[in-house]
């Protein structure tokens, strides 16, 4: 049976895997600013800006069996070149804007016989690193809200958080502009890659799906091992 799922900001990098892979099974519905590479998929796009517009206000089926937010930053800078409207910002599309699509979605999630709602964090939350303190800040709040909204709206639907480490993305762009720097990257994580968009995309669907239908609350590491293990 076909599921309404929702992506928003599912117009590249990992929210596109996703989206190739959910299209085969499912009705998608990607609300983004951008459409491009959405050409030859069996989706349907609604114009859409997470800081700007309301959720309302797009056609979207009155029953929502999965959502799934993929917009966020990296904005990795010494604490001390940060000023607070960094922070404000970062806050502002992590977190405000997801909650503000939840909320606005609450009646259309609550039609579902068990929707699942699959959010992101960062492996900066689990593992301090330095200049990340204000991504690692906005995906810490994500984690909490997951865990308590996951607690309030058992067994209506499901919350699940996945918690990567560096993904080739084109967020991560500017970390892997060259062999020289991927190859130092890829040499930080016990499995000796970064992650590639797919490796997310696959538990995104996993998280979705009727396999997982006994989790929630979870935030999950795709990193490589860098969270937990320590080779030196």
């Amino acid at each position: 049976m076909k599921k309404n799922i929702v992506l928003i900001g599912g117009s590249h990098g990992i929210g596109l895997e996703s989206a190739k892979i959910l299209a085969e099974d499912h009705n998608v519905f990607i609300a983004s600013r951008t459409s491009e590479q959405l050409a030859n998929l069996n989706v349907k796009h609604l114009e859409f800006d997470v800081t700007k517009d309301k959720i309302e206000d797009l056609d979207l089926p009155d029953t929502i069996d999965g959502l799934v937010y993929f917009p966020g930053s990296i904005n990795l800078k010494p604490f001390k070149m940060l000023k607070p409207e960094a922070f404000q910002e970062d806050m502002n599309l992590n977190f405000i804007s997801l909650v503000k699509v939840v909320q606005g979605l609450l009646p259309n999630l609550k039609n579902s016989d068990q929707a699942s709602l699959v959010f992101f964090s960062t492996v900066a939350v689990k593992v301090g690193m330095p200049f990340h303190t204000s991504v690692a800040a906005a995906k810490g709040a994500i984690e909490g809200f997951s865990k308590a909204l996951a607690a309030e709206y058992a067994p209506s639907f499901r919350v699940n958080v996945i918690a990567p480490s560096l993904t080739n993305t084109p967020l991560a762009e500017k970390l892997l502009s060259n062999d020289e720097k991927k190859k130092k990257m890829d040499e930080r994580h016990p499995l000796k890659r970064v992650g590639e968009a797919k490796d997310i995309a696959n538990m995104v669907v996993f998280l979705l799906s009727e396999k997982s239908s006994w989790m929630t609350g979870q935030v999950l590491g795709m990193d490589g091992g860098l969270s937990t293990i320590n080779l030196n």
